[in-house]
């Protein structure tokens, strides 16, 4: 079973500040690697009120010195707000101070693609053309960064088939058979079907009544600001965040789930051994000490049971 952590490090008013969120962050990562999940996940926005983690490259190297075996990247980096040559150096660097633990997801618009044909350029370490000067990156990192690209259309789906290693697919499944229809016409490898997962967000509780209400206000918080993230890239809101901003839509919408120990062995052994957990222990500035209640049931209730 495919065990993921992700972290926004959103701090809406009221919540667990910032100054808690990111050393909880990197202990968290520390279980997480000595429990066997296998990647750690960052976002990225920018002058957010919540103040959500706006330097996933830096939040990554923080996690490279406090882990040993798990990968961590930023999903999805916005290739739009970064000079290429330098991103190209900076994740050379994290790549081989992380012992090739470091993945990297691109996203945003044109330069999404231009950004993804320079990396895969600059990481041989070869002398290439760059807009009219010869450019060198060292040091070459070895082994390179996997190279990711998002889309939320078919068109992206496709782009990434033909520019990068795979697809960091958004909340969308149905955006996965274009990219393998387009990986099997280009002769690529089969990335075979699109991998089974759980929900966006995933909280398990002995009382599920009581783990509600203590996570509602940090719920609602998520769904209304992604809600005017994709309003703002999209003209409306998109995907799970769509819809009304109530508690009642909150408990109704699949993408948010509270379950038992026993609903969540059931949850994983359905998806199989191929399955994707999600886990955002710190979604919205949930209490630290919440966090820990809910990871260590996780690591003794739930664990030894999946696949």
């Amino acid at each position: 079973m495919d065990l993921q952590l992700a972290f926004e490090l959103r701090s809406p008013a009221g919540t667990t500040p910032h100054r808690d969120l990111y050393p909880a962050m990197l202990d968290i990562a520390a279980w997480a690697d000595a429990v066997g999940f296998s990647f750690v996940n960052f976002g990225e926005h920018h002058v957010s009120e919540s103040g959500y983690c706006p330097a996933p490259l830096i939040a990554c190297a923080a996690v490279a010195g406090r882990t040993r075996r798990i990968r961590m990247r930023p999903n999805i980096l916005i290739a739009p707000l970064y000079d290429p040559i330098k991103l190209a150096e900076d994740t050379a660097v994290l790549s081989l101070a992380s012992g090739g633990r470091f993945d990297l997801a691109l996203g945003g618009g044109y330069r999404n693609s231009e950004s993804a044909t320079l990396l895969l350029r600059a990481w041989t370490g070869e002398p290439f053309d760059y807009r009219g000067r010869t450019v060198t990156i060292r040091p070459k990192p070895d082994p390179r960064p996997t190279l990711l690209m998002g889309g939320s259309t078919p068109a992206g789906a496709r782009r990434a088939a033909r520019l990068a290693d795979g697809f960091s697919l958004p909340f969308d499944p149905e955006l996965w058979a274009p990219f393998r229809e387009e990986c099997l016409r280009l002769g690529k490898a089969d990335p075979g079907p699109v991998q089974p997962r759980g929900p966006v967000f995933l909280w398990v509780a002995e009382d599920v009544e009581a783990a509600w209400t203590m996570l509602m206000p940090h719920v609602l918080s998520q769904i209304d600001e992604y809600g005017r993230f994709t309003t703002e890239a999209y003209g409306e809101a998109a995907g799970p965040y769509r819809g009304v901003v109530s508690a009642e839509a909150a408990r109704q919408n699949p993408a948010y789930q509270v379950l038992t120990p026993d609903e969540l062995i059931a949850l994983g052994q359905g998806l199989g051994p191929s399955g994707l957990l999600l886990f955002n222990p710190l979604m919205g500035g949930i209490p630290i000490s919440e966090a820990w209640r809910m990871l260590k049931l996780l690591e003794t209730k739930v664990l030894p049971h999946l696949p």
